[in-house]
């Protein structure tokens, strides 16, 4: 009666035993720049102790590419294919059912889902699992920093596996100077103690400003002298995988100083009264403009009046005849006045 149930029941915990239900569960995100690498993880649990008898890595770049492999696995013998040649390697162990793959020098076209199969020695159910890669653009790998300022240096390494960073290392190689010790992290896991350090001239100007805990190990470099330019390699060690980076330095010469006052760097705030002021002659302003326009206009009215006579009093000056007529017409009236009283 039980036998059908037992059938049944039979492939589901052996699908859940071995993972084979991660397709289903949204899979693990990478973010990761141009140049830079990626550990994408594969690994199951297992209470039995069997070995991985064959890893295939495939990629699916989207709806309208075909699917290609990347990399596969097979008694013992590791073949990276076509364009992933020289660029992916399997990091994890696979006495230990780990089959991580490692993506360096990623280009944008390696941007899509990857998928890992694994199969176990004498079983025929299949692992599975996805890994969701996202490409940016390059990260400018020259920066340029001001004698005397500051520059920060990103060193990071993604992986969707929590590795513990047991060292990380900064090393400087000048024009002319040899190479020298930056900057040195070290964690050791059986004393759980962290060690960090800077050296050489370098000493008390880095400090790690990077979550080592998120395979950070960006450092900031003070008080920049010209001597500092120059190459600058980071060294990030997770167990036996290592990830570098290179990162070129320019020093320029220091900037001219000019005297900045704190007044001249706030920016002008106009309170509420003096908001209020504003608009108040502004609207005063409007309202007035009318009556400004009439005395204007009347101003000049009394300035042509006043012309129109001070020209009257010119022309009578300048014209004497006027004047004398009137006294000719009474020395003349006189003059018949005498006569007249004479006759009689």
């Amino acid at each position: 009666m039980f036998c059908p149930l037992k059938l049944i029941l039979l492939p589901v915990l052996l699908d859940y035993s071995l993972g084979l239900n991660d397709l289903n569960v949204s899979p693990p995100e990478l973010t990761v720049h141009v140049g830079d690498s990626a550990l994408m993880g594969c690994v199951f649990q297992s209470t039995e102790d069997k070995c991985i008898f064959k890893i295939d890595w495939t990629l699916s770049p989207g709806e309208h590419a075909k699917d290609e492999y990347v990399l596969y696995y097979y008694s013992n013998l590791s073949v990276p294919i076509g364009r992933f040649q020289n660029r992916v390697h399997l990091m994890g162990d696979n006495l230990c059912n780990d089959g991580s793959l490692l993506l360096q020098d990623v280009q944008e076209a390696d941007q899509g889902t990857y998928i890992c199969e694994i199969r176990l020695k004498g079983e025929s159910q299949v692992f599975k699992k996805a890994v969701v890669l996202h490409v940016l653009p390059e990260e400018p790998k020259e920066l340029m920093v001001h004698v005397g300022g500051l520059i920060q240096m990103g060193c990071v390494f993604q992986s969707t596996e929590v590795k513990h960073v047991t060292k990380v290392e900064w090393i400087f190689s000048g024009r002319r100077a040899k190479e020298e010790i930056v900057f040195r992290y070290y964690h050791k896991l059986r004393m759980s103690a962290e060690y960090s350090q800077s050296w050489g001239h370098f000493q008390n100007r880095v400090n790690l400003v990077g979550d080592i805990f998120r395979n950070d190990g960006s450092i900031m470099l003070q008080g920049v002298r010209e001597s500092d330019g120059g190459n600058y390699t980071c060294s990030i060690h997770l167990g036996n995988l290592v990830f570098k980076k290179t990162i070129v330095l320019h020093v320029s010469p220091e900037e001219p100083r000019t005297l900045v006052t704190p007044a001249a760097l706030r920016p002008l705030v106009l309170g509420g009264n003096q908001l209020v002021i504003i608009v108040g002659i502004v609207c005063a302003t409007i309202l007035l403009l009318p009556v400004l326009i009439l005395i204007v206009k009347k101003t000049c009215g009394n300035k042509s009046s006043v012309n129109s006579t001070v020209l009257v009093k010119n022309t009578k000056k300048t014209n004497p005849e006027i004047k004398e007529k009137p006294c000719h017409f009474e020395r003349c009236e006189g003059e018949v006045n005498t006569r007249f009283s004479l006759k009689h």
